[in-house]
């Protein structure tokens, strides 16, 4: 049975190896003995694990001075993996003097509990039952306290800070622990995409118009191409043509592998559509979007459907040149992102499946059912859908769904800046307007996933660096009337 649909970054991704020479000029490498399980009170949750976080304190004023503490809320995969594409942090540090701290998530990376043995802790639903969002954010908030205890800086105040699924938990855990954290800078962070609060088409509808934008003949090309895949699939020697087009090695060869693989490199170009290169997910030129549709209207390919697509492809897989083929069958993690797949099978419910009749993938409709079905198989579990929204707010109310949350948050919630570029598929389930004077929303139009909290380029556009000067200010105000009640 196949894996059910995921677009936070999947195992799929194959990137150049990550420079971890640079780790002793970002950060120091420390650990801290969590607690396996912080709401049971049985003999058992009183076991620990080692979680590991990152600290540079090069530009700390220091607790005397009541310094900042900046805190990323770690995502779904190795904390060094984010922490060297958060540029935003380490290039804002010396304005503010402030301590950056990077925290791993639980089950990512290093810090796996039972031993750090990942074999056992990703061994049945039992182990993995202590994988949550709600166990990670009382990670973080232990993490700090007992921080902020041993640095005597308990005047010091915390922002928090992630993007994408790092970015709802920045939010979250503001809104949970208000008493740790002054404030949270949720980047792309899609808090409303539950249940049915924004449509399970808002996904797919964004990168379609990403590439409707960039160029209708290449749309046409990419929505026309999945029947004529399936065409081919069926013809005598199809398979084998397939692999050729495509250049796909020699161990595997499945048609829907293919069109999954085909719709990754689509999904995850349009979500890293940044206006420089980068390599997060893989190493790919300044908007990318723009270079696959120029690869597939490349007139040198003629009708070539499958020579289009092919060179769209390779924009994501092997911008670097370095792979002579390309593997269907590849499940290599080099991020340790495999603990996603639970936490989708278990309360990350992001209903993303939804295609119209103008998507450029096939016409389709969201199904729980087979989500369930697969979830049900590989972990014995059936989903919360409507955990989330039960925890972190949502619905409550039947009549005006949209903005129960808007309201909810607006009588209790302050101090979030919501980010959201227009491109990012994710911003769908956005928080794309300002809900009070505190809870504010700054959106880019031409901005893609968590752009604003990359390192800064000589090339960024001005909108790019207006944000940040945006983000720096709002982080002022806050710190400066947390200063003025702490003097009265």
């Amino acid at each position: 049975m196949d894996k059910i649909a995921s677009w936070f970054p999947s195992s799929i991704l194959r990137p150049e190896s990550l420079s971890f020479s640079k780790e002793n000029k970002l950060y120091e490498t420390k650990y801290f003995t969590q607690t396996l399980d912080h709401f049971n009170y049985q003999p058992q949750s009183y076991k620990t694990f080692q979680q590991r976080y990152l600290i540079n304190s090069k530009h700390w004023g220091g607790a005397q001075k009541k310094s900042p503490i900046f805190v990323y809320t770690g995502n779904e995969g190795n904390i060094e993996w984010f922490a060297q594409n958060t540029g935003f942090m380490f290039e804002t540090a010396p304005q503010f003097k402030a301590l950056l701290v990077f925290i791993e998530h639980r089950y990512y990376g290093k810090s796996i509990p039972y031993g750090g043995l990942k074999k056992v802790a990703y061994s049945n639903s039992t182990t993995l039952g202590y994988l949550s969002s709600t166990q990670a954010l009382a990670d973080y908030a232990s993490l700090i306290i007992n921080l902020k205890k041993n640095l005597t800086a308990e005047d010091s105040p915390v922002i928090v800070l992630g993007g994408s699924y790092g970015g709802m938990l920045a939010a979250w855990f503001r809104l949970k622990y208000p008493h740790v954290a002054l404030g949270a800078l949720a980047s792309s962070a899609p808090i409303l995409n539950f249940e049915d609060i924004v449509s399970s088409y808002s996904f797919n509808n964004i990168i379609t118009q990403d590439f409707k934008s960039a160029s209708e003949n290449c749309y046409k090309v990419i929505k026309g191409s999945w029947s004529q895949l399936e065409k081919t699939t069926k013809q005598k020697g199809g398979l084998e043509l397939l692999r050729k087009s495509f250049r796909i090695c020699k161990n595997y060869i499945n048609v829907d592998y293919l069109e999954g693989w085909l719709q990754t490199a689509y999904v995850y170009t349009a979500m890293t559509d940044y206006p420089t290169p980068s390599n997060f997910l893989n190493p790919l030129p300044a908007y990318p979007v723009k270079q696959m549709c120029k690869a597939i209207d490349d007139p040198t390919t003629g009708n070539n459907t499958f020579a289009k697509l092919y060179g769209a492809a390779n924009i994501y897989y092997n911008y670097s040149g370095t792979a002579t083929c390309n593997d269907l069958a590849d499940n290599s993690d080099p991020h340790d992102l495999g603990g996603w797949q639970w936490q989708a099978c278990t309360e990350m419910i992001l209903p993303t499946d939804g295609n119209n009749e103008e998507s450029i993938f096939p016409v389709s409709r969201e199904n729980y059912t087979d989500r369930a079905r697969y979830c049900n198989y590989a972990y014995g579990v059936e989903p919360r859908p409507n955990w989330i929204t039960t925890e972190f707010g949502g619905h409550v109310s039947i009549i005006v769904k949209s903005n129960d949350i808007k309201r909810v948050l607006r009588r209790f919630g302050s101090n979030i800046i919501f980010f959201n570029g227009l491109r990012d598929p994710w911003s769908g389930g956005g928080v794309l307007k300002s809900i009070s004077k505190s809870l504010i929303a700054i959106v880019a139009k031409d901005g893609a996933h968590h752009v604003d909290l990359r390192f800064s380029d000589k090339d960024d556009p001005e909108w790019l660096k207006d944000i940040r000067k945006k983000e720096i200010k709002i982080i002022t105000k806050w710190l400066k009337e947390y200063y003025q009640d702490l003097s009265m």
